[in-house]
């Protein structure tokens, strides 16, 4: 498949190419400007998720903010849109829908309640449907994604490990599978054997390389 419109900054970062502009998911520890933003969709207001340091890097006067509707407060002074679980939007000229994301492990339900309603997004770029499933164990809702590429957290501590995510890939219709949301927790090493194994354990995944220096800490 050709990513080359789908570029990894680090964490659960991503920038995309639609026709020339563009469209951010959860910038944080930015290293530099990567062109100003059409859209920055937000998947819940965790700091590493939704940086108002970073937003300012990237977001122009006519930029539109996606979040949901928790982080409003984090984005007043910003052309924000909230929205809501299991809902479809258009936004200059993008279709999207809203996944939820939560915690359904006794140890993490406390991260990422699911009445925050905080969500994941599946995206329409360059004719591809993108989901970015946000901070999430694997939950039900899962069963109904049906996408082109699925980026999906494998971390451990506040979203799915690596063996959690592995399952979640048998849940999700994708056609390819990226690991998100690691480095951080998992360090060097870690992140070497988490993506070894993703790699071996699941069909048609994808390791992608960051556009900036991989960032082992917060």
């Amino acid at each position: 498949m050709d990513m080359e419109f789908i570029r990894w900054i680090g964490h659960a970062s991503f920038i995309f190419d639609h026709e020339g502009k563009n469209v951010y998911i959860d910038p944080f520890k930015l290293s530099k400007n990567f062109g100003e933003a059409e859209l920055i969709f937000i998947t819940h207001p965790h700091f590493d998720h939704l940086s108002v340091d970073d937003i300012k890097k990237i977001a122009g006067k006519n930029t539109k903010i996606v979040a949901p509707k928790e982080a409003a407060d984090k984005l007043s002074g910003f052309n924000a849109i909230l929205v809501e679980p299991n809902k479809k939007y258009s936004i200059n000229g993008i279709d999207f829908e809203t996944v939820r994301a939560y915690n359904v492990r006794k140890e993490r339900l406390s991260f990422h309640p699911k009445s925050s309603n905080w969500v994941g997004y599946i995206i329409n770029i360059q004719g591809k449907r993108i989901y970015h499933a946000g901070d999430t164990d694997n939950i039900e809702e899962m069963k109904q994604v049906k996408c082109d590429i699925a980026l999906i957290p494998i971390g451990g501590t506040y979203t799915m490990d690596i063996e959690e995510a592995i399952d979640a890939t048998k849940m999700i219709n994708a056609s390819y599978f990226v690991p998100m949301h690691y480095k951080a927790l998992l360090g060097k090493e870690g992140s070497k054997k988490a993506e070894e194994k993703f790699s071996q354990e699941v069909k048609n995944s994808i390791i992608m390389e960051e556009i900036q220096e991989p960032s082992y800490s917060f």
